[in-house]
């Protein structure tokens, strides 16, 4: 009768379990993998001989069968490598199987060390979501495993403990997880993060940058080249509150399927992908199936700095995740859903060489090159960015002056926080004003009659389309919130509508 170890996958966030089962028969000695097992899969017959010799473990001189259920399901990770081994050893009664309930996760290298394996967070929810709540990992994965709560853990790491701990002549650690509690979080930012007090005037797009990390809106800077666009986005980052402990174990989950190094996001990440990526880099798939940028920045900011440079095709790619705040992807070999909650911050020159507009170079574009500048962004992707900043040219004079402080940081960061605050508060939960639906903007958002009769005036003069319309709303709610008012006044809306597009791009 065939030995049963359980091993899970995880192609996305939900994970897919895995039973593998070993029979040993009088053949001659050699080692067989079938259900749908991959390369890396099929590999995993040499990690396993070599494994098995440099712990001094015996490998039975039979035939080895393993099989892999359910065999529809597509195998091409190596973390079912421990598992596998695993199960040998309990087929030629070695050992005892594990305990019921228990989850082996693992990829083994040919001296016998269990290596830590990509998408460790999601493996063992999709566990935990079935009945299982004991699970024998690499000690490499530890630190993401503890962020699931309420499962018990055994870090391995190399197959020798793990046969030790099997056989009951010497235990692994036991690491119960009690709530998913995050390691305490520093109130200073990470070294090297770029602060506003490091950037020399721009009021105006600092203001933006405020409103945008207040409401989580989505947020272009236009103006010249050297005039500190990217420093600006950079800056976003550093606005944001820490992650909860709920978002610290959706972001760090998302990251895990891509690496396998065990590292913890308790900060919203930042990612800037080169314009000349992927559509499949940038908002996920491959063969593989794994997230994009637009995942990977999650609960924090994806910035695209010379946005009109991107491939047109994986902009379009972008509109339907901004709005649903999620990503599909469908492949032959599947279909996956990521989160994809993250505040899109673009840059841009004025038109193709910069310097339309500057008091530093005079523009060479001509009216053919003009026109196809523009039309590198559709009109549907810009309705969805909420605010439109310049970013004006600095007088030389000021660059070397000493800044104005790190309080400048400091205090919009305070106000960032008390505005989200004031949210939270309103809705009762997590979600943001640029999350609003039009059932809780009819519930929550109070337009005073002034405000709402300059509202209607400028969309119509300005010819807004009801998204545009709508964003309007939210992003003047954010601005009522900075200000601690209950109600949107004609003054947030003037400035929400200053911040719509007006500029070239």
């Amino acid at each position: 009768m065939p030995t049963k170890v359980t091993g899970v996958l995880s192609r996305d966030t939900r994970g897919h379990m895995v039973d593998i089962e070993c029979r040993l028969s009088r053949n001659l000695p050699t080692i067989v993998v079938i259900g749908a097992a991959g390369r890396s899969v099929g590999e995993s017959r040499d990690r396993l001989r070599g494994a098995f010799a440099s712990s001094g473990l015996d490998l039975p001189k039979k035939r080895i069968t393993l099989n892999l259920a359910p065999a529809d399901l597509p195998k091409t990770e190596s973390s079912l490598d421990l598992g596998m081994a695993v199960s040998i050893l309990a087929a030629s009664g070695q050992t005892p199987l594990p305990d019921p309930g228990t989850v082996v996760i693992g990829e083994l290298s040919l001296d016998g060390i269990i290596r830590p394996v990509t998408g460790v967070i999601s493996k063992i929810l999709a566990a935990r979501r079935r009945g299982y709540t004991d699970f024998i990992i690499p000690a490499g994965n530890q630190l993401q495993a503890q962020l699931v709560p309420s499962v018990t853990l055994w870090p391995a790491a190399n197959l020798k403990d793990v046969y030790h701990h099997l056989s009951g002549t010497r235990l692994l650690p036991r690491v119960a997880t009690g709530g998913g509690k995050t390691p305490p979080v520093s109130a200073e930012l990470p070294q090297g993060q770029v602060q506003l007090h490091d950037i020399v005037g721009q009021d105006q797009a600092k203001r933006a940058l405020e409103i945008a990390a207040a409401g989580g809106h989505n947020l272009m800077l236009i103006g010249s080249p050297g005039t500190g666009k990217t420093m600006l986005a950079r800056a976003l980052a550093g606005l944001l509150p820490p992650l909860t402990q709920e978002e610290t174990l959706e972001v760090t989950q998302l990251h895990s399927l891509t690496s396998s190094q065990s590292t913890l996001f308790v900060r919203p990440p930042l990612r800037a992908p080169h314009h000349g990526c992927s559509t499949a880099a940038l908002i996920g798939g491959g063969p593989l199936l794994r997230p994009g940028e637009i995942s990977l920045a999650h609960r924090g900011v994806l910035l695209l700095d010379e946005f009109p440079e991107f491939d047109r095709v994986s902009l379009e790619a972008l509109r339907q995740p901004l709005e649903d705040r999620c990503i599909s992807v469908a492949r032959l070999s599947g279909s996956v859903r990521y989160p994809a909650h993250c505040m899109l911050v673009a840059t841009a020159n004025p038109c193709p060489c910069g310097y339309q507009g500057s008091r530093r170079g005079d523009c060479q574009c001509d009216v053919g090159a003009l026109n196809r500048y523009k039309h590198r962004l559709s009109g549907p992707l810009m309705d969805r960015l909420d605010l439109f900043a310049a970013a004006d040219e600095i007088d030389y004079k000021r660059l070397l002056r000493p800044p104005d402080g790190p309080q400048q940081t400091t205090e919009v960061r305070q106000r960032v926080l008390r505005a989200r605050a004031r949210q939270r508060q309103r809705y009762g939960g997590s979600t943001l004003n640029s999350d609003l639906t039009n059932d809780q903007m009819r519930k929550y958002i109070k337009l005073e009659p002034a405000a709402r009769q300059l509202l209607n005036q400028q969309a119509k003069a300005q010819q807004l389309s009801a998204r545009a319309y709508l964003r309007t709303v939210r992003v003047a709610q954010t601005i009522a919130d900075l200000e601690e008012s209950a109600t949107i006044a004609d003054r947030h809306v003037s400035e929400a509508l200053a911040y719509k597009r007006r500029a070239a791009v």
